[in-house]
């Protein structure tokens, strides 16, 4: 199966994912629409359950969570996105050059990725955290960019050094075409799968990430996210108060956008993996076989 839209749109798993992002991100990018008023100002008494005029009840400040969700949606996605590219980008770059290149270049890039992935990531990130002290969602992002590369580098240049070997990259070294041209036109189409999966996987990961630096204290309480909410939820002792809605709806919007990646990552593992398709044919074809034979024995 090739890695085009139509082939990933034939999945129903990658519709139900991409349907669920979609919603998600229409919410975040119509905030000032559906969710009009600033998201910080206090509009009811403290912890108010759901009801007609809170849809989503309020905060310990009588903040309305309806709003709050809507407005975190933005800073939230905004960042896990532009994180996850940001890790894709570098990961793939450094991947292609190593290994195209390698000699001393692989071995330099490879010396770097293995360092990096030797200290456990998280711990990395809280570390750095601690140090930058309270930051924004711009520094969050720049701290998780450049510390959470080296998987995706790691497995695109163990993928660019099988392609390069092939046939058809050596017949376009033999006519003279150059490097880059080499890297961009006849390997990196053949990574798009790779490609894919680094892409979903790193913007779940940032999500995640961001949200626990967030939950843990170190993001800017001024800025509306799902991990701020989640912090300000558990000063203000939300689940031992019986606010369960203060937790359960930004913790929701996490898990979804969570599903919808993931069930896009399904999807790109499968096109870039056929064996893994073979679950549900072979599963085809025991049922097929059983009512082969319940045919067979009924006109027997």
């Amino acid at each position: 199966m090739s890695f085009t839209l139509g082939a990933i749109l034939r999945q129903r798993k990658a519709v139900a994912g991409l349907i669920i992002v979609a919603a998600i991100w229409a919410i975040a990018l119509l905030a000032p629409l559906i969710a009009p008023g600033e998201p910080g100002a206090r509009v009811g008494r403290s912890h108010q359950p759901p009801s007609m005029e809170h849809v989503l009840g309020t905060t310990k400040m009588g903040r309305d969570v309806y709003r709050q969700f809507v407005w975190g949606a933005r800073s939230s996605l905004s960042v896990g996105f532009a994180t996850g590219i940001a890790i894709t980008v570098i990961g793939t770059g450094i991947g292609l050059v190593a290994g195209y290149a390698g000699g001393k270049t692989d071995a330099a890039l490879d010396l770097a990725t293995n360092a990096v992935l030797v200290v456990p990531n998280m711990p990395l990130l809280i570390l750095l955290a601690s140090f930058a002290g309270t930051v924004g969602p711009m520094t969050i992002m720049m701290i998780i960019a450049l510390t959470s590369w080296p998987w995706g580098a790691r497995m695109t240049r163990s993928q660019t050094m099988s392609i390069r070997n092939r046939d058809f990259v050596t017949a376009s070294k033999m006519i003279g075409e150059p490097a880059w041209r080499i890297i961009f036109v006849e390997i990196l189409p053949n990574l798009a799968p790779l490609i894919g999966i680094n892409l979903v996987g790193s913007i779940i990961y940032a999500v995640v990430a961001q949200t626990t630096l967030e939950y843990l204290g170190f993001g800017d309480p001024l800025k509306v996210s799902w991990g701020t909410m989640l912090y300000n939820a558990q000063n203000a002792s939300a689940i031992m108060v019986g606010a369960w809605w203060d937790v359960g709806v930004p913790a929701a919007g996490i898990a979804l956008t969570g599903l919808g990646l993931a069930l896009l990552n399904f999807t790109f593992d499968e096109i870039a993996n056929p064996q893994l398709r073979s679950g549900p044919a072979l599963a085809r074809w025991f049922r097929l076989n059983r009512a082969r034979n319940r045919e067979l024995e009924a006109r027997r």
